[in-house]
């Protein structure tokens, strides 16, 4: 059943309301629903109700029934990406970290970043990157849209996010053969917790980098002996979450 973000307050069962545009076109225009067609919506309590289109003139719907689904993990994962070097990173690595769970996606410019996002393109690039964020909460099913942003560095990445837990992948610590510091992380790790994730771009990270994330309580954990590219590492660490938190 199609999934559709609707930013307005709580429901009430059998109440009545008119689509937004948006929606209205996808749901009527392009999957030509008729009176009776049932769809999902999520409203800004995060709860997800069965509603039923009942006339595709105004595009309105009746709420039906709260679900009492939840999709979402246990822990708000935050992933603090290096920019990397293509457009086509950035949206692969937003797409699948939406599908697998994460609450933000933070690009910043890493002291080893080749690409670089001028100033006047900044807002476009990130409304393009929610774009793709928020139709991957509706494909998967999604309670929570992530929110996507972009800052200038990794210390004002520091600055201004704040997670109980904090953790960079770090290909050092993988050729060195640590094995256990993610896993004993991920143990400490409360419900609710917020997780910050930060991963280097295409040239890592350097020393110094690693050296002022230490200081401010990152952990420097492997993802397993395999060097794996910018935009696979996120995707492994939200799956190491979900293993810990949800299935096992």
């Amino acid at each position: 059943m199609q999934r559709y973000f609707i930013h307005q307050a709580q429901p009430h069962i059998n109440e009545k309301l008119s689509l937004p545009s948006s929606v209205a076109h996808h749901f009527i225009t392009v999957l030509r629903a008729e009176p009776g067609t049932q769809c999902e919506l999520v409203f800004d309590n995060e709860h997800v109700y069965r509603a039923s289109l009942i006339d595709s003139k105004i595009a309105q719907v009746e709420v039906l029934e709260d679900l009492q689904q939840n999709a979402e993990l246990p822990v708000h994962p935050i992933l603090a990406c290096g920019l990397p070097k293509t457009k086509g990173k950035p949206e692969l690595i937003v797409q699948k970290a939406t599908e697998l769970g994460a609450d933000e996606v933070i690009f910043f410019e890493a002291a080893r970043s080749v690409s670089h996002w001028a100033t006047n393109k900044q807002t476009k690039k990130i409304a393009r990157l929610q774009k793709i964020a928020n139709g991957a909460a509706e494909q998967s099913h999604r309670n929570r849209l992530p929110q996507i942003s972009y800052l200038p560095d990794l210390a004002t990445v520091l600055q201004q996010t704040s997670a109980e837990q904090k953790v960079v992948a770090w290909e050092e610590s993988a050729k060195q053969g640590e094995t256990s510091a993610l896993a004993t992380v991920l143990q400490q790790t409360k419900s609710d917790d917020r997780m910050l994730a930060i991963f280097g771009p295409e040239g890592g990270l350097t020393e110094d980098e690693i050296t002022q994330m230490q200081a401010a309580g990152v952990v420097p954990v492997g993802l397993g002996p395999r060097i794996l590219r910018t935009e696979t590492a996120p995707l492994y660490l939200l799956s190491a979450i979900s293993f810990a938190t949800e299935l096992s």
